[in-house]
């Protein structure tokens, strides 16, 4: 849905969207809260995700065109706050919900929100977007809707299954085949389903690049992290949670700031700052992780890691968003959107592999060792991914320039 969406902000209001995406998304909650079997919640999860697919690009393009450049950075800061600590805040409230209640209370607390929400936009939201109707080109949205979905389903199998089973690498192949198919026909096309002259923007470019890493280090710490104070501490699922709120919290309270500071300074040297916190973290999380590591330091560690997820996420964004022009906005945010999403997926993929091939290793070498240990040695062995990631994003935010709006 989130390619499409640079076609549903051209035929549908501000106001049809969100209202749209709200009563979807509220429909999925109800299939996962009633749901009895598995293939009942996952139909509620794929009813949710239609909706979030319609209102995340909507977000990021309202922005855009209500605020003006020099006043985006505080807004893109709430934005970043919201995009970056939903996902990382997810396993402390799980973890409360399930110790303390069941799991179908993770649905009946979204549901009221959606309620109260789609109320709040109903009463507010005004279009503030052109509504010119262009033709919609059926063969782009099948071509996306096959490249994207393929990709994300290949990157997922990969946790569990090799990439040389037919179930992996054939629908991989068929995803890049149709993204090269998708990719061609945009740029030849006068009304494109996505502009990718978006990419022409280096500033953009490199804002999606930094994003790209950014999102491998989130689902991946968010992955295995809650793993390894369960599985390796043996901390309960709501003090695991519990630990990492501290992370979270500090996110929630830089993002505003960041923000107002970008506004100021631009984005490069958040950029460098943030990365090399991430890479700071990473690398200590090699070092200290054990099966008797204290819990005190991997929550010190988290902060840090989380200190430079926030002052990358938000710069990045805008600054990349910044430097295209209004006609661009929804295809941009299309774009960006999209790439989180395959990120997201990619980040989950290599963590679980590689966890996976860390346990092996240590199995491999002695079999005395506990399933504490091996669990600790496999996540140890993510962390050193995800030093990698870190150090790709420091030298690539080394290259990041302020747009220049005078010419």
């Amino acid at each position: 849905l989130v390619p499409i969406s640079a076609y549903l902000t051209r035929w549908f209001t501000t106001r049809q969207l969100v209202l749209g995406g709200f009563i979807i998304s509220f429909i999925g909650t109800l299939f996962a809260a009633f749901s009895p079997i598995f293939a009942v919640l996952m139909l509620g999860r794929v009813i949710q995700a239609v909706g979030t697919g319609i209102i995340l690009p909507v977000m990021m393009t309202v922005m855009l065109n209500i605020f003006p450049i020099n006043k985006r950075g505080v807004v893109m800061g709430i934005m970043g706050l919201v995009i970056t600590l939903a996902p990382a805040i997810g396993p402390t409230l799980s973890g409360i919900i399930i110790t303390t209640l069941s799991w179908h209370f993770i649905f009946w607390f979204s549901a009221i929100f959606y309620v109260i929400l789609a109320i709040i936009a109903f009463i507010n939201i005004s279009n503030v977007s052109e509504i010119t109707k262009p033709k919609i080109d059926f063969i782009s949205i099948a071509l996306s809707t096959i490249s994207f979905a393929g990709l994300i389903y290949a990157l997922s199998t990969m946790a569990e299954i090799s990439i040389t089973s037919p179930i992996v690498w054939l629908p991989l192949l068929i995803a890049i085949i149709a993204l090269i198919l998708f990719s061609t026909r945009q740029t030849k096309m006068k009304e494109p389903m996505i502009n990718l002259t978006v990419f022409k923007h280096p500033m953009f470019t490199l804002g999606i690049i930094m994003i790209f890493l950014l999102m491998l280090v989130i689902l991946s710490t968010a992955i295995l992290l809650p793993i390894y104070l369960k599985g390796s501490l043996l901390l309960s699922a709501a003090l695991a949670g519990l630990v990492l709120l501290p992370g979270n919290a500090t996110n929630f309270a830089l993002s505003p700031v960041i923000g107002s500071l970008f506004d100021k300074y631009g984005a490069k040297y958040f950029g460098i700052a943030g990365f090399l916190a991430i890479l700071i973290a990473s690398v200590g999380f090699t070092i200290v992780i054990s099966a008797t590591t204290p819990v005190w330091i991997i929550l010190c560690l988290f902060i840090v890691l989380f200190i430079g997820v926030t002052m990358v996420m938000m710069p990045a964004q805008t600054n990349g968003l910044n430097q295209l022009p209004p006609q661009l906005y929804a295809d941009g945010s299309a774009a960006m959107n999209t790439l989180m999403q395959v990120a997201g997926s990619a980040g989950t993929a290599l963590a679980i592999t590689l966890y996976t091939i860390g346990q092996q290793q240590v199995t491999g070498g002695s079999s005395d060792l506990g399933e504490r240990e091996i669990i600790a040695h496999g996540v140890k062995f993510v962390f050193y991914f995800i030093s990698v990631v870190g150090a790709l994003g420091l030298i690539t935010s080394l290259f990041v320039k302020k747009p220049d709006f005078s010419k």
